[in-house]
């Protein structure tokens, strides 16, 4: 499919930039003379007028910065975003609650992340407002409840053992290094191929995945690279992909931004072609779909058929199952891929933990592509060090909100205010930027305690702080703010979950993992990723793996 852009277009989109040009202008001039109600609330300078603190925050090596806001300032901290706009950085348990769950309809998705995952994903879960969003949550609710959690448990340990034998095929010759981030990423990407779609992507014996599959890898990176030309998005008529917004991303003169292109180009085919897939087979009847991958108990078969009976008014239209489908590729990719990673990488640096976690599988049988989903779940240091590592390593550092009103939001503790006078509740203006500090929640000292910086799973196996208890974190998960919490909350936490515990299950018992002495940097992008050698490289993390009970010669090449 082509797309032209005739002179109008050009001048249409000169104008627009115009515009968005002589608002900026307007916001320094106010900002520069107005008295703000944020004012009061302190925080760090800004290290530039164009951008505030906010190329510090979204740089992939923010972990200085996060770490001073939780250490030097209390649970609210002023901030300034483009052109000085006064924002707010958040990890106080009770102004959570308010933004997330009390007054989630106020504190809403931004203009811009609304606006940008439309044109990039489509119209699906992460990209709807209102009833948009209520209706997809109700028909997707069910496929990721627990009961139907039990049904996929197979598909994932089938998976999860074709990850196994291929690991077990490198190996045999004694200690290999290998790069983890490329192997985690395909088991995850088939995970929600076969699990999610019913659709197989890649059978995960060839050295290298194919060419979806590394496109995929590229989207988060693409994502945080063009995070600043996004923010640009409210100020631009609404685009659609189909149309006149692809043909405009084409021409855009910056390398992430024409990634992104790529990467959404080939998503959008492909999710096309397993939808009317998917349809053929379930016109045909049941004995068809139970020859699928899946065998019809994929989420999206069980989608189409909820769908297909489902009252008009709840129905959903094509573009908004093609925009699930896209946004569970990516939403489930990177985001548990990595998690998997960082779980090797911390249990390689700790390998007692690592043989604990072992003895543990082993003892209990759950080593094997038959465990029960009762036994999977029953392993508490399994489970510990999975909580620990999403705790402390939360994929998503932070998301944004905005005020779609005036609003009021209430503080667990008071905090000094730059007058001096005590604060116990914080007046926030109609179109206020917020920013949920969601690693910064996880790791409050006042909240974890003195050790809330250390990765310690040991700590989920005894009763945890009472200051905890008391601060009613409203994460859906664990007292944890990893996977949000309200009706935004992550609707995949449990299936992420099971595929970690599927994994960890079946390689430990086999592998030992250990690092490889390369210099790794962890990358605070759109999702937390490795790299060697600097940030903002390529996704990679070499790690030594020999069989359990092996030798460590290096295996011949």
């Amino acid at each position: 499919m082509s797309f032209a852009v005739n002179a109008s277009d050009i001048t249409s989109f000169k104008a627009v930039f115009l515009c968005a040009g002589a608002f900026a202008f307007y916001r320094v001039v106010r900002w520069l003379l107005v008295k703000h109600p944020l004012e009061n609330i302190p925080g760090p300078k800004p290290t530039s007028w164009l951008y505030g603190n906010l190329k510090q925050l979204l740089s992939m090596n923010a972990w200085d910065v996060h770490r001073q806001l939780v250490e030097e300032y209390p649970g609210v901290i002023g901030i300034r975003g483009l052109f000085g706009a006064k924002m707010l950085y958040v990890y106080d348990p009770t102004a959570l609650h308010t933004v997330l769950v009390k007054d989630q309809n106020v504190f809403e998705e931004t203009r811009f992340f609304i606006k940008s995952h439309k044109l990039v994903l489509g119209p699906g879960l992460v990209a709807s407002l209102g009833e948009s969003h209520r209706r997809q949550r109700k028909l997707l609710n069910p496929v990721f409840a627990t009961t139907h959690m039990r049904d996929i448990l197979p598909i994932l340990y089938h998976v999860a053992g074709q990850l196994q034998i291929a690991i077990e095929s490198r190996v045999r010759g004694g200690q290999t290094e290998i790069d983890m981030v490329d192997w985690m990423g395909r088991v995850a990407l088939e995970f929600i191929g076969q699990a999610g779609l019913g659709y197989s992507f890649d059978p995960l014996v060839e050295d290298r995945s194919d060419e979806y599959a590394t496109a995929l890898k590229a989207f988060s990176y693409a994502m945080a690279d063009s995070a600043f030309l996004r923010r640009l998005l409210p100020y631009l008529p609404t685009l659609s992909w189909g149309g006149i917004g692809h043909a405009i991303a084409k021409l855009v003169p910056h390398k992430g931004t024409q990634r992104l292109v790529s990467v959404v180009d080939m998503m959008h085919e492909r999710s096309i072609a397993i939808l009317e897939e998917k349809r053929r087979a379930l016109s045909q009847g049941d004995a068809v779909v139970s020859h699928q991958v899946g065998q019809g108990k994929d989420i999206m078969s069980v989608l189409l058929r909820a769908n297909l009976e489902a009252a008009d008014e709840d129905k959903l239209p094509e573009e908004e199952i093609i925009g699930q489908m896209s946004t569970m590729i990516i939403a489930a990719m990177d985001t548990t891929s990595n998690m998997l990673v960082m779980i090797l990488f911390r249990l390689s640096e700790f390998p007692e933990r690592q043989e604990k976690l072992r003895e543990e599988i082993m003892a209990a049988g759950a080593d094997h592509p038959d465990t029960s989903y009762d036994t999977l779940m029953k392993l508490p240091y399994l489970d510990a060090v999975i909580r620990e590592t999403l705790r402390l390593h939360a994929p998503v550092s932070q998301v944004f909100r905005e005020t779609r009103k005036d609003a009021v939001l209430p503080l667990s503790e008071p905090i000094r205010g730059k007058d001096g006078n005590m604060v116990h509740e914080i007046f926030v203006p109609k179109d206020t930027q917020i920013i949920v500090g969601l690693m910064n929640a996880n790791r409050n000292k006042a909240v974890w305690g003195e050790d809330a910086m250390e990765w310690n799973p040991e700590r989920w196996l005894s009763p945890l702080p009472e200051s905890l208890t008391e601060a009613k974190i409203p994460g859906v998960y664990s007292n944890i703010m990893t996977f949000l919490g309200g009706a935004r909350a992550c609707i995949g936490f449990r299936f992420s979950i099971l595929e970690m515990k599927a994994v960890l299950s079946l390689l430990l018992p086999k592998f030992v993992f250990e690092k490889s002495g390369a210099p790794v940097c962890w990358n605070s992008a759109a999702v937390l990723y490795p790299s060697v050698g600097g940030y903002g490289g390529k996704a990679s993390l070499p790690m030594k793996v020999r069989p359990v009970g092996g030798e460590t010669r290096a295996a011949a090449k």
